[in-house]
């Protein structure tokens, strides 16, 4: 016996030796073994990978390990590329990597009908490698040039974003070895690549020490992919779950050939009969141990909420979140990773997923939170209350801005979990962190008080998706008409689902779905709002900056207490010529589409002039007069007031800026064509007519008792009529609105033509000519450029892009 055991242990060790010798031209190389061998030849940086399975799948993911370093440029550490299922194919002496083409299929048993679309439908060669030897089934290949190239598009996204020409400069790139590894499920790869080229932006400038070489670091994954006891669960428009689609040419006849399935993480209950059950497996997600603190402890606790969704959908402990290992890689397939980002200028925050294509399982979860994004809250909270010598929990300032990271990890995550937004969620009061959350502000006793900016946990909506998207049923249940009855039960309780396009302002009309908004109803909220800002302004001094900073920081403190309304601006401007409606589904009870109520269309409307009125755009005197000429060293940037008063602070040019951002909105030609339609079959409803005569009644007919309000009064006015002349001159602009507007204008000349003091006369002249140099030829106009607003979005809440995969 104990002769067989040491034969036994000699035949080991020899196949050992003898796979480790499989090709001669790897003997001498540093090899690396795991779900791809492959071997590295430090003399020559080359890698050489043996290729043992022909025709396996397998899923291929680049990323940036190390970033440029700039929100504007969009080249982030951490962010993830391409991702394709792949397989290698042997065509004479090359090997080629395939990506097939996951879009089009046939699920059938028919292996000819399977053939028939797979040859219907073309697939990609991402790259041809030469095989160097060949050892049985066993082919090596020379794949320096596959993953030293550019395969994320640095070079075209720095042409894309006008930073300049550049081309990958192989002589100054190389492998980057400390990160390249194999392991049995993936291995992965890193170079280092450097870009050559003139530079041309001023952001590349701004984030590299040689603009004409900047160099970054370039992730490679080949991940094995899971087994095929993944359970796909139908997509339903009303769940807020992400989706993805493919098209079955085997689908009978009768049913829709395009399949919509969700995506999201594997997890079963051990005992899905049981009310609480631990999963078979936890999703866990890693924080970058980058991240200081206090914002670590933040990130982690604001992460963690997502249990509360879990355990109401009857899972113990199912979601996970703590500090990544030492020495692991972000990038690992095997980490679910919430990554702290550093930029030089405040960016978005994004969670992304890599996806098994073929099934919508979400293999990794991968958040990228910006740095920067948490001083903007402060900022914020500096400019409310004032600056603040206090630490820890004795400064509001930063336990505002602490309760905001909280929100965003959740809502980052939320998107790597499968979740898209849902910016109805404010109107259900803060039901998800979905939502893009404005900080709530309250006046008490006519002071500020920041104590409920944010919200402190998970929401009732997100209870809701999670339940759709994992929960894991009873056996012998009918998953169908258990998954409708969670949707049900959520629209009997009043909750809303709606999502990204119909929440944007400018082409948005959805009546409760807004980006930075509270409240359930927006003009409401504005008024509230504006009441707040009046508060804030009114308070604002010396005491905004700290002792020994220069008056310039006072200029930037002010800057978000000034535009404090612009994101409550957008919700409530879209009631005008708003909608109401829902993801509904025949049979479900949801209201299918009508207008916003007469009433409340014309509420808003008086609160957004409200907005645009001298009261409110005219920074106070005693304010105008603490903003010296920037101090030597502090530069106005992208997020200064703009000036077209040389080193002088322009409380004109301020003022237009905050007329436009009411004003671009009621003239949006989407809008406006609605309000002819809406008019037309509900009379009760605001006319576009009857919102011009009122708007030109409030600001060209307003008298205005001191000089600085007239001259404010005429930056308000010169806006109106620009983005009226914006509007006459669009493409999609309807005939009706056209006619309106050149009616309108005809007899605001004639009211104008009536102005007899001095003052009045002078710029009534000035509208005038302004009125017929545009009707002479409104095809050609082109719009003066108006103050572009200081940057606020993100202003420290959610922004993100999700769902890519």
């Amino acid at each position: 016996m104990k002769n067989k055991i040491t034969l036994c242990l000699l035949l080991f060790i020899f196949s050992q030796h003898f796979i480790a010798q499989t090709f001669e031209k790897t003997s001498k190389m540093q090899s690396f073994k795991g779900f791809f061998n492959f071997y590295y030849d430090e003399s020559t940086d080359k890698i050489f990978i043996e290729v043992a399975n022909l025709e396996q799948e397998f899923l291929y993911v680049n990323a940036l390990a190390a970033g440029v370093g700039s929100n504007d440029i969009g080249l982030d550490r951490g962010q993830l590329g391409k991702r394709a299922v792949v397989k290698f194919i042997k065509t004479g002496n090359k090997l080629l990597l395939i990506q097939p083409n996951q879009y089009y299929r046939a699920i059938s048993e028919n292996e000819e009908e399977k053939k028939s679309v797979n040859e219907a439908f073309a697939t990609s060669v991402l790259f041809g490698f030469n095989i160097i030897e060949t050892k049985g089934e066993s082919y090596l290949v020379d794949a320096s040039k596959f993953f030293i190239r550019d395969a994320h598009g640095v070079s075209s996204k720095l042409k894309r974003t006008k930073q300049g020409s550049y081309k990958l400069d192989a002589s100054k790139s190389a492998f980057y070895m400390e990160r390249t590894k194999s392991f049995p499920k993936n291995s992965e790869f890193e170079a280092i690549l450097t870009f050559k080229g003139e530079a041309k932006g001023r952001e590349i400038r701004s984030v590299s020490p040689n603009a004409s070489l900047v160099t970054v670091r370039q992730h490679h994954s080949f991940i094995e992919l899971p087994d095929d006891n993944f359970e796909m669960r139908e997509f339903d428009p009303r769940s807020g779950a992400i989706n993805f689609s493919f098209l079955d040419y085997a689908t009978p006849i009768e049913a829709a050939i395009e399949k919509k399935y969700i995506i999201k993480h594997r997890l079963k209950k051990k005992n899905p009969d049981a009310k609480l059950s631990e999963p078979v497996a936890p999703i866990i997600y890693y924080l970058d141990r980058g991240a200081p603190e206090p914002i670590k402890s933040a990130l982690l606790e604001g992460g963690s909420w997502w249990n509360q969704a879990f355990e109401a959908a009857g899972y113990k402990n199912a979601f996970q979140f703590k500090l990544l290992p030492e020495g692991a890689d972000p990038l690992d397939i095997r980490y679910n990773v919430v990554q702290w980002v550093h930029r030089s200028t405040r960016g978005w925050s994004y969670g992304a997923s890599i996806v098994d294509p073929r099934t919508g399982e979400i293999l990794k979860g991968h958040v990228s939170l910006g740095s920067l994004r948490v001083r903007q809250d402060y900022l914020i909270a500096q400019a409310l209350l004032g600056a603040s010598n206090k630490t820890g929990a004795e400064n509001p300032l930063l336990q505002m801005s602490l309760a905001r990271i909280r929100q965003l990890a959740a809502h980052e995550i939320g998107h790597t979990l499968g979740f898209a937004h849902n910016f109805a969620a404010s109107f259900n009061n803060r039901s998800s962190v979905m939502d893009y959350p404005h900080p709530y502000i309250a006046l008490k006793n006519g002071n500020i008080d920041v104590s409920n900016a944010y919200d402190t946990g998970i929401g009732d909506w997100d209870k809701v998706t999670v339940a759709y998207t994992y929960q894991d049923f009873p056996n012998n249940t009918n998953e169908k008409e258990a998954l409708d009855k969670i949707l049900q039960d959520a629209i009997k309780e009043g909750f809303k689902f709606i999502s990204d396009k119909d929440a944007r302002a400018k082409g948005g009309a959805h009546l409760y779905a807004h980006l930075w908004d509270n409240g359930n109803n927006p003009a409401e909220e504005l008024e509230r709002v504006l009441e707040v800002r009046k508060t804030g302004i009114q308070n604002f001094s010396v005491q905004n900056i700290k002792d020994n900073e220069p008056y310039s920081k006072l200029e930037d403190v002010f800057v978000p207490l000034y535009f404090f309304h612009r994101y409550q601006v957008e919700a409530t401007a879209k009631l005008i010529g708003g909608l109401d409606y829902s993801y509904a589904v025949k049979g479900d009870g949801q209201t299918i589409v009508k207008p916003v109520a007469a009433d409340l269309e014309k509420e808003a409307f008086q609160s957004l002039l409200k907005s645009i009125s001298v009261e409110t755009l005219k920074i106070p005197e005693a304010i105008v007069s603490l903003f010296p000429p920037r101090s030597f060293g502090y530069n106005r940037n992208r997020e200064s007031f703009k000036s077209n008063t040389g080193v002088a602070f322009d409380a004109l040019n301020a003022a237009s800026t905050g007329a436009e951002l009411v004003v671009q909105y009621l003239f949006n030609a989407e809008r406006a064509n609605r309000m002819i339609q809406q008019k037309a079959l509900f009379k009760n409803n605001l006319g576009f007519d009857e919102m011009i005569d009122e708007l030109f009644e409030n600001t060209f007919e307003k008298k205005n008792k001191d000089a600085y309000g007239v001259e404010v009064q005429q930056n308000i006015n010169q806006t109106i009529l620009q983005n009226i002349f914006e509007l006459y001159s669009a493409n999609i602009t309807s005939f009706q609105v056209k006619a309106i507007i050149k009616l309108k204008l005809n007899e605001l000349k004639s009211s104008l033509s009536n102005k007899t003091t001095d003052k009045n006369a002078l710029y009534a002249a000035g509208y005038i000519e302004m009125i017929d140099s545009f009707m002479k030829n409104p095809v050609s106009y082109k719009k003066q450029d108006a103050p572009k607003i200081p940057d606020g979005s993100p202003i420290g809440s959610g922004s993100c892009n999700f769902g890519h995969y």
